[in-house]
């Protein structure tokens, strides 16, 4: 029987994932009628994911060991190339610090960053020391706009991260061909791409994340994905204080006394019940692939033919949509946001660009990028709305433009 503790540790999330609702339910408005609630994000927790939290507090090795272990394995299995390693940590925003002091960024060092993305991305960089360039994005898919981002790109430039926003990649090869001609390092930001069949097919290195309303969720966590074997090396190394081989000592349930440290690390581990929760989450994948891949068909045959509407290029067959933007035009946005609030469908705004950000402005603008932040409005999309449901949203945004 699950403990009290176990349940306490896994419910303790949920109110930030779901705003205080473990599941979809029905308001009820004065007079009777019953009025929709459906949230814009959710994670996909269940009894699994107790009970694995219940197993790593009963065997009372809660910190980086066996679960960790085994979740990286099944996640290299799960990729399915054979070269690439995965090294687990404590956020997305901690995958990507990591990597860009694992590909020699430095204090002072420049790297370019669409500036349409979470704030996670540039603090990521401003933790190295570095300092991260906003760039402009393309409209149709908020991806960085390359010709932009060249035009930035200094002696001090040492590196690109492309974000694939909402699960859109279909220009990353013209980054990594920018990428060549100025010897810059690449690491993708894909924070929304987990599950995405073309990543492992790429050589890079690609930090994901597995924070509460992700495409899987430990909670809070995030991987590094890469067949570089030395960023790896380093990588192991530097999520635990720099500490010389502690990986492999607390993978083995031993500590590494008195080990040498030859850089700066940080305390950026996964432990064991995130780790746990994620192994949970990745046996479910399946069904959260194809519930959510069949959400995304439904908005893009239903959408597709209102006029003041453009939806980004999401490849639906390749992609796991992490998010469902939609792009409203003529100034109606807002308009339409509150229309669907009132309706109970609950919507979001992604992302305020960071060069509008007190500490990341540059003071310049980004026109194509805030003109997107205008239009922009995400619609829910994870597994636990239903088919009717996304039926219920289609019919209310085709109501709102008769």
């Amino acid at each position: 029987m699950m403990t009290r503790l176990a349940r306490y540790v896994i419910l303790l999330s949920l109110p930030v994932v779901v705003g205080g609702c473990a599941m979809q339910k029905d308001n009820v408005k004065e007079g009777g009628d019953k009025m929709r609630n459906i949230k814009l994000s959710s994670a996909f927790f269940g009894e699994e994911e107790a009970r694995a939290v219940e197993r790593v507090l009963a065997g009372q090795v809660v910190n980086m060991g066996k679960e960790v272990f085994m979740f990286e394995q099944e996640l290299e299995e799960f990729f399915g190339n054979l070269n690439a390693k995965v090294t687990c940590v404590h956020s997305c925003t901690a995958a990507l610090q990591l990597a860009l002091q694992a590909c020699d960024i430095k204090p002072g060092d420049e790297v370019l960053v669409p500036t349409f993305t979470f704030v996670a991305t540039f603090q990521a960089v401003a933790a190295n020391g570095a300092i991260p360039i906003p760039c402009d994005v393309d409209i149709e898919d908020g991806f960085i706009d390359l010709k932009d981002a060249e035009s930035r790109i200094t002696k001090k430039t040492k590196a690109i991260i492309p974000v694939l926003f909402a699960g859109c990649d279909s220009k990353i090869k013209k980054v990594y061909e920018l990428a060549k001609k100025y010897n810059l390092k690449v690491i993708e930001d894909a924070a929304h791409s987990f599950g995405d069949e073309n990543i492992a097919k790429r050589d890079g290195i690609f930090c994901f994340s597995f924070d509460p309303i992700k495409n899987i969720s430990c909670g809070d966590g995030g991987c590094i994905l890469t067949q570089q074997k030395e960023v790896t090396e380093r990588l192991k190394d530097m999520r635990l204080l720099g500490v010389i081989g502690d990986t492999e000592c607390r993978f083995s349930g031993k500590r590494s006394w008195g080990a040498d440290v030859q850089e700066k690390g940080w305390r950026l581990h996964m432990n064991n019940i995130a780790a746990a929760i994620g192994r949970e989450q990745l046996k479910k994948f399946d069904r959260i692939k194809k519930a959510r891949q069949r959400n995304a068909k439904l908005y893009k045959q239903h959408l597709s033919n209102i006029k003041e509407i453009q939806l980004m290029p999401i490849n639906t067959d390749t992609a796991v949509p992490h998010i469902f933007p939609i792009i409203v035009n003529n100034g109606k946005r807002d308009c339409l946001k509150q229309y669907l609030a009132d309706k109970g469908i609950e919507t979001g705004v992604q992302y305020k660009p960071n060069h509008l950000l007190t500490f990341f402005s540059k003071g310049y603008n980004l026109p194509k990028a805030e003109e997107l932040y205008s239009k922009i409005l995400s619609i829910p999309i994870h597994p636990f709305v239903t088919e009717s449901e996304i039926y219920y949203i289609i019919e209310n945004i085709k109501q709102y433009f008769k």
